[in-house]
C-alpha cells in the first residue's frame, strides 16, 4: 500500500506543478487546440509579453469570449470589416508589462539568458559559413543544369533518376500534370520570358477549354507590359490588362473576394474558393508587381482593395504577430461569397506571401506567417503540397521542389538582415541535399514522411530555388551591389525597374470611343512613398537595428508554431 500511496502523491504534485505553471504563465500544455471536444487550455490563454489577457476583449462568439465556442480561432468566422481597425502599435515594456528578463526565465533561461531557440539561430552567421552555403548552392545549380544539358536537352525536363529527357504527354492530352507546363521548347533551358504564349489573333479556339484558374488568366501584366513598352506596341498589355480586369470585375460585390477557377465563356466561378495559394496567388502577386514597373495607379488601387479583403476575411488569428495572446496569425480558405471557410488545409503555393508582404512593407506579418511553414519545412524536410492545420498532418503529401518559403525567405533577408534567415536557408539547403539529390539530378520527392521519390526535375527548381538560395548566401553580388533595382517576376526572372517602362508612347492612341482600356492615361502618377496598403500593420522601419541579431520571432511565438505542426 506505500509503494500506491507514493505513486498517488508523485501523480498529484505532477498535476500540480502543471496546473501552477498554466494558472501563472498561461504555458500549460494544450490538450484540444486541434481536437474536437471542449478542452482549451492552450494557445488561446498564451500570455504574450503584450500583458495579460483579456477575455472579453474579442467580439462575441470568438475564442477568449464568455460564452464563445473553444477551439482554435482559425476555425471561426471572421468578423467583416474588424481588421481594418484592429491592428495596433506595439506596447513598450513598462511596470506593468513582462519585459525581455521575464520571458527569457520563463523559458528555462536566467534572467536575459537565452533559450534554445536564441542560441541556434540569433548571434552573427560566421563568412565562412556564408561563403560555404553558397558554393552549396551554385553546385546544386550546376549538377542539375549539367546533367539536364547531358541527359534531356532539348526535351522540357529532366528525370533525374533515370537520367533522361521529360516531355509533353502527346497520347494523353488531358494529363494537365504533364502537358500544362510541358510544350516541348526546352522548358528547363529557356523558362524565360518568351515562353509565355497567348493566341492574340483569334483568341482561344472554340474546342478548347473553356476553364481557368484566376492566377493562369491574371497573370500576364508583367512581362507582356514589358514587351509592349521595349516594342512600342501595346497590343499585348493591352490583352493582359483586359484579362486582369475582366478578372476583377467578376469579384464579388460583398467580401470583394476572387474565386480560383472561372469559366471564360460565360464569366462563372467554377471555383468559388479565395486563399492564397494555387489558382489564385500570382494574380495578387502581378496586381502589385505591374504598378512597382508600370507607375499605373489602378493597379495599385485593386491590389490595395483586394489586400483589405484578404485581411477582413482570410487573416485568423491573434491581432499582432509578435505580441499579444492567441493563435498565431494564418490565411485560411473561404468562399469568395460568403467569406466561410472552406477547408482546414493550406498549400505550399501560399509560402509566397510572406515575400509579398515585405514588399509592400507589411515586415511584421511577414516574419509570423513565413515561421509558421518554416515550422512544417522543419518537421518534413519539405514542405508537402498541402497541410491541414487542424489535423497537423499533409493532405498532400509530394514536394516537387517548390521555390516559394525560399523567395520569401530571401526577401525576409534582404529586408530585415536578421541571420534567422540564414539559417533558415541552410536548413532548406541541407534537407534539398540530404533528401532529393539523386543520380543525375534532384528529384521531387513524392512522400514528405517517408521520402520516396519521383522521378522529375521541374524546371523551377533551376531558375528559382536555387537562384534565390545562391541570392540568399551571395552578399557581394551584383544584384545586391550594383545600385541598380531589381524586382523578380513570379517564375524568379530578374527585371530591372527602369523609368522608361513608365512610359506609354502608344497612349494616344487608346480611347474609350475604340473600346480599349486606357492603359497610358496621363495623370498623376504615386511616388515611391506612396506604395502603401490600406491595412498594412507595419514598414519596414519596423523592424529596427537593434533587432538585427535578436530573434525576428519572440521565442515564445516560435515554441508556439512549433506546438502546432507537432514539433514539439
Amino acid at each position: 500500500m506505500q509503494w500506491r500511496a507514493l505513486v498517488l502523491g508523485l501523480v498529484l504534485l505532477r498535476l500540480g506543478l502543471h496546473g501552477v505553471l498554466w494558472l501563472v504563465f498561461g504555458l500549460g500544455p494544450s490538450m484540444g487546440f486541434y481536437q474536437r471536444f471542449p478542452l482549451s487550455f492552450g494557445f488561446q490563454r498564451l500570455r504574450g509579453p503584450d500583458g495579460p489577457e483579456s477575455p472579453a476583449s474579442g467580439p462575441a462568439g470568438r475564442p477568449g469570449t464568455p460564452g464563445g465556442p473553444s477551439g482554435p480561432s482559425w476555425l471561426q468566422p471572421q468578423v467583416p470589416g474588424a481588421a481594418a481597425g484592429r491592428r495596433r502599435a506595439p506596447r513598450q515594456p513598462g511596470p506593468d508589462v513582462c519585459g525581455p528578463g521575464h520571458w527569457g526565465y520563463v523559458l528555462g533561461g536566467r534572467g536575459r539568458g537565452r533559450d534554445e531557440y536564441e542560441k541556434r539561430y540569433s548571434g552573427a552567421f560566421p563568412p565562412q559559413l556564408r561563403a560555404q552555403m553558397r558554393d552549396l548552392a551554385r553546385g546544386m545549380f550546376v549538377f542539375g543544369y549539367d546533367n539536364y544539358m547531358a541527359h534531356a536537352f532539348p526535351e522540357d525536363e529532366l528525370n533525374p533518376i533515370h537520367c533522361r529527357g521529360r516531355g509533353p504527354d502527346r497520347g494523353d492530352p488531358s494529363n494537365l500534370n504533364i502537358n500544362d507546363v510541358l510544350g516541348n521548347y526546352s522548358l528547363t533551358l529557356v523558362d524565360a520570358l518568351d515562353t509565355l504564349a497567348v493566341n492574340l489573333k483569334t483568341g482561344v479556339p472554340p474546342d478548347s477549354n473553356n476553364e481557368t484558374c484566376t492566377a493562369g488568366a491574371g497573370s500576364l501584366l508583367v512581362e507582356f507590359g514589358i514587351l509592349s513598352r521595349l516594342l512600342g506596341d501595346s497590343t499585348f498589355e493591352w490583352v493582359a490588362r483586359r484579362a486582369v480586369k475582366a478578372l476583377w470585375n467578376l469579384r464579388s460585390n460583398d467580401t470583394g473576394l476572387l474565386g480560383n477557377v472561372v469559366n471564360i465563356q460565360t464569366g462563372h466561378w467554377v471555383g468559388k474558393q479565395s486563399g492564397l495559394g494555387a489558382g489564385l496567388d500570382s494574380f495578387y502577386e502581378y496586381l502589385l508587381k505591374s504598378y512597382i514597373l508600370f507607375g499605373e495607379k489602378e493597379d495599385l488601387e485593386m491590389f490595395n482593395a483586394v489586400y483589405k479583403s484578404i485581411q477582413n476575411y482570410l487573416r485568423r488569428g491573434r491581432e499582432a504577430c509578435n505580441e499579444g495572446e492567441g493563435d498565431p496569425p494564418l490565411y485560411v480558405n473561404v468562399n469568395m461569397f460568403s467569406g466561410q471557410l472552406m477547408n482546414t488545409w493550406i498549400d505550399s503555393l501560399q509560402a509566397f506571401f510572406p515575400g509579398l508582404q515585405v514588399l509592400i512593407g507589411d515586415v511584421e506579418d511577414a516574419i509570423c506567417l513565413h515561421a509558421f511553414y518554416y515550422a512544417i519545412w522543419k518537421r518534413y524536410g519539405a514542405l508537402p503540397e498541402r497541410y491541414n492545420w487542424q489535423l497537423q498532418a499533409p493532405d498532400v503529401l509530394f514536394y516537387p521542389l517548390r521555390p516559394e518559403l525560399v523567395e520569401s525567405t530571401y526577401l525576409l533577408y534582404q529586408a530585415t538582415k536578421n541571420p534567422f534567415y540564414l539559417h533558415v536557408g541552410m536548413d532548406i539547403l541541407q534537407s534539398l541535399e540530404k533528401y532529393t539529390k539523386v543520380k543525375c539530378g534532384y528529384a521531387t520527392l513524392h512522400h514528405v514522411i517517408d521520402k520516396s521519390k519521383e522521378d522529375r526535375m521541374e524546371s523551377f527548381f533551376l531558375s528559382e530555388t536555387c537562384k534565390y538560395l545562391y541570392l540568399l548566401f551571395d552578399e557581394e553580388n551584383p544584384v545586391h551591389k550594383s545600385g541598380t533595382r531589381y524586382m523578380f517576376t513570379t517564375e524568379g526572372h530578374i527585371v530591372s525597374v527602369d523609368a522608361h517602362l513608365r512610359e506609354s508612347p502608344w497612349k494616344e492612341f487608346f480611347s474609350e470611343e475604340g473600346g480599349r482600356d486606357p492603359v497610358g492615361k496621363s495623370g498623376h502618377r504615386p511616388r515611391p512613398h506612396e506604395l502603401k496598403v490600406i491595412n498594412s500593420s507595419s514598414n519596414c522601419n519596423r523592424v529596427p537595428d537593434e533587432r538585427r541579431y535578436s530573434l525576428p520571432l519572440k521565442s515564445v511565438y516560435m515554441r508556439q508554431i512549433d506546438q502546432m505542426v507537432g514539433l514539439i
